[in-house]
Parts: structure tokens; sequence; C-alpha cells
């Protein structure tokens, strides 16, 4: 069973899909995946080369979904020595 986000339409998780991780909708290409790769130093322009069945549109909600879900988040971190 497919669950959209009611904010991100283009977000969907199914638990039998991608291990039930955020993704596009229609697509197996998790949240992270997205996330990972522009982190890695992709820009948006190359990620959609390689991946050009996305749109621009879908790797900006992603990282809007992203934003939104760790917006309350706390992470305990060490301190730096």
């Amino acid at each position: 069973m497919e669950f959209v986000h009611p904010d991100f339409p283009r977000i969907s998780a199914d638990p039998e899909i991608c291990f039930g991780k955020p993704r596009i909708k229609g697509t197996r290409m998790p949240v992270s995946s997205i996330l990972s790769y522009l982190a890695s130093g992709m820009t948006v322009e190359e990620f959609l080369k390689d991946f050009d069945w996305l749109t621009r549109e879908d790797v900006l909600e992603a990282m809007a979904f992203a934003a939104v879900m760790m917006q309350d988040k706390y992470i305990p971190l060490e301190k730096a020595s």
C-alpha cells in the first residue's frame, strides 16, 4: 500500500518498495539517495542528466521534504576538541 505525504505529493512510501523509505512517487529513487548525490557535490543539473526520468520539481520536493522531516529533530553531537 502506497502512502503519499499530503504536503509533498511527489513523495511516497510503500513498505514493499525500497524498504518503505520515502521516495519519488512512481519510482525506486529514495529521497536519501537524491540527498547523497547532491551532498557529494553533484549539481542538480548533473543529477538530472544522469537520472533524466526525474524532474527538477522531484529533486526540489525531495529536498523540501527532507528539510521538514529534520526540522524538529535533535541529534546529540559530541563536543569538538
